[in-house]
């Protein structure tokens, strides 16, 4: 018998797909501090994962982490998008392609 020791959030479905290839899964519900802590992580993790990669279905797992995270800030949908919609607005977004070189004070 071989055991694989992960202590890593996964999506809710994980535990079922793996048993259903007939391996044994033990898990925990996270509690509050944990939870939070971790989905951090993950979102570094799937950050990392994209940069490596380019992979743009790692980008759609950093979604569903953000996502993650604004149900656990409380934060609607469509609150982040209004958010992000004004700080478009005032400060645009990356079309341009711009990069800053220097600012000379004078």
């Amino acid at each position: 018998m071989k055991t694989i020791t992960y202590n890593k959030l996964v999506r809710d479905m994980i535990p079922e797909i793996i048993e259903a290839s007939g391996k044994k899964v033990v898990c925990e519900t996270l509690n509050e501090e944990d939870y939070l802590k971790l989905l951090k992580q993950k979102l570094l993790e799937e950050l990392n994962e994209f940069l490596e990669g380019d992979d743009v279905a790692e980008l759609a797992d950093m979604g569903e982490v953000m996502h993650a995270l604004l149900e656990y800030k409380g934060v609607s949908i469509e609150t982040f998008q209004r958010i992000r919609l004004e700080k478009l607005e005032k400060r645009g977004g990356f079309k341009k392609r711009l990069l800053l070189k220097e600012v000379i004070e004078e």
